[in-house]
């Protein structure tokens, strides 16, 4: 995309760091009293998850990364390969399972997953925010039982274990929130 000035820096954008690609989570200018102006900034590397802290001087250009990003729905395991595939032109995208590793606990066909590419590398899947799934297995609640009042774990169609209140049972479908694969709901 090209090199880019320190005060053109906006949080999200992707950069070139020592070799590695960064998402720029943060940045402040600074302009002490005396010296020259910096920026600090908060980068997250992309294929890690690592968060660094790092200045730059306010006078450094750095190289921007165009990063593509794009909707893609799960269809079907093949192997050792996940088959997504793009709404929109209707290619299939073989994934390996080290790529969506993370979400196959909530992972199910159909999903709409989002992907951000660089180039051909695929550098991120992510999940929606919420998915809804079915319970398949849990305790049978018991009317008057309540006395913990507490929740009780409950086995999802993804095979994911998924804490929910006392009357969920089996067959029901739930609302999962992704970030923290909590129970949101029934539906």
């Amino acid at each position: 995309m090209g090199r880019i000035s320190t005060n053109q820096f906006k949080n999200g954008i992707t950069i070139e760091h020592e070799g590695n690609l960064f998402d720029l989570v943060e940045f402040q200018f600074v302009k002490p009293g005396k010296g020259s102006a910096f920026v600090r900034t908060r980068l997250k590397n992309i294929r890690t998850g690592k968060v660094l802290e790092v200045t730059f001087d306010s006078k450094d250009t750095i190289e921007q990364v165009s990063v593509e990003k794009n909707d893609m729905e799960y269809l079907y395991r093949e192997g050792e390969h996940y088959i997504f595939m793009d709404p929109d032109t209707y290619d299939q995208v073989p994934v390996a399972k080290e790529k969506v590793e993370d979400l196959l606990p909530l992972l199910k066909e159909n999903t709409k997953c989002f992907f951000k590419r660089v180039g051909d590398e695929i550098i991120s899947i992510a999940l929606p925010d919420f998915v809804i799934l079915e319970v398949v297995e849990t305790d049978r609640y018991i009317k008057g039982s309540t006395a913990s009042g507490g929740p009780k774990p409950a086995k999802v169609e993804t095979g994911a274990i998924v804490s929910v209140p006392v009357f969920v049972e089996v067959g029901d479908v739930i609302k999962v929130d992704t970030r923290t694969r909590a129970y949101v709901e029934r539906v």
